[in-house]
Formats: C-alpha cells, structure tokens, sequence
C-alpha cells in the first residue's frame, strides 16, 4: 500500500531483509503496515484447509458486512514467481536426456563397426598372448580420447550459456571449474559403460574363428 505525505507511523520492529520478488531483482526496502484496506495474512495449518478456510470466511464476512472473501496461498505466489526456471529446467532436462540416449546409440554403432575392422588385429593380438583386459583397454582408448576432445569443446559453449541465464538474475552462484569436470567425468563413464559391451564381446572373441580363413 502505498504510503501518502503526512502519514505518521509508530515502528513497532525491524526484520533482516528477505525476498518478496524473485531473484532476478534486488531486494528493496519494505514496510509492512497494520491499518484497514491491506491484505490480512494467516498462518494456518495444513491438516484441514477447507474446514480452516470455511471458519475464515465466516469470520471475515461477519466483520466486513459482506465483503467478498479473496484468498491467495502466500507458497503459490513464491510459486509462480520461478515457474518459468522451473518450466525451463524441466524442458533442459528431457533434451538432455534425449541427447544422451542418442549419442550412446551413435556411439554404440561406431564402436561396433570400428572393432568389426580390427576384428583380425585383435585376434592376432591374442594369439601373440595380450591379455582381455589389455584388449579392452585398447579399443576404449581411443573413444575415450575423443569423448575428452569433445568435452573440452563443449567447455566454452556452455560456460557463456550459463553466464547469460546467470546474468538475469540480481544474486546468483558463480560458476565452478568443478562442475565441468563431474560433467565430463559423467560423460566418460557412460561412453566407457557403452563401449564396454563391444569391446568385451570382441576381446572374448576365439581368435581361431576370426583368423580361421588367414
């Protein structure tokens, strides 16, 4: 309500300051005054709301004469405050996982056509006695070299995308080395648990089937 030129006021307390509007404004002064007109709030329990808010409307139009009884949940209005963050996210989320879905797929096929090609190779490396753990740790080597690359990449687009959303609001987190680096260990353990099935499947392979015809 706003306060009009004149009016006297008697300060009954002071609060540290707290968050009225969203994030993506700073905190401005406030005061918080008791006189007819202003919204009335009520701390209620959440056992029985519709008996509770029946009981208030009986007693706020036995005081008012009438007056319509207009009632506003104070967590819905915090709510609707960050349902676009939260319909964003959301949306974040599903891509990415679709993105993951499809890269492991993409990687899945290249990791079986490229050990199909070194089929012989590895077979022969398996005759001259390298062992499957070996194996495995050389066909995984070279993907995990290029899901690194791409990592590293990836680093400067999705610093600047997060400074730019970061920016829109008046407090905000700063933004970590560390979360790229759980990003891309993340990265590495799923590409290394997809490739895991061709390259274990190659490197238990009987060499005699593959160089049978050699």
């Amino acid at each position: 309500m706003p306060l009009l030129l004149g009016d006297n006021f008697q300060v009954v307390g002071v609060v540290k300051d707290f968050y009225f509007d969203s994030f993506h404004t700073k905190i401005e002064p406030a005061a918080l005054i008791n006189r007819p007109g202003g919204n009335i709030a009520v701390r209620i329990r959440p056992e029985n709301i519709p008996r509770t808010l029946a009981l208030l409307k009986n007693c706020f139009e036995s005081k008012t004469k009438g007056q319509p009884f207009d009632y506003f949940f104070l967590d819905d209005a915090f709510d609707a405050l960050y349902r676009k963050e939260m319909r964003t996210g959301e949306i974040f989320r599903i891509f990415a996982f679709l993105s993951i879905f499809i890269a492991c797929l993409g990687l899945l096929g290249l990791t079986g056509f490229v050990v199909e090609r070194r089929i012989k190779e590895i077979g022969i490396r398996k005759v001259l006695g390298a062992s499957v753990p070996r194996l495995m740790a050389l066909l995984t080597k070279e993907f995990a070299a290029l899901v690194l690359i791409a990592n590293l990449l990836a680093w400067p687009i999705a610093y600047f995308a997060m400074k730019k959303w970061l920016d829109n609001f008046a407090y905000r987190i700063g933004i970590s080395v560390w979360i790229f680096l759980g990003a891309t260990a993340g990265a590495l353990f799923i590409a290394l648990i997809t490739i895991s099935f061709q390259t274990a499947r190659v490197a238990l392979t009987n060499p005699v089937n593959t160089l049978r015809y050699e």
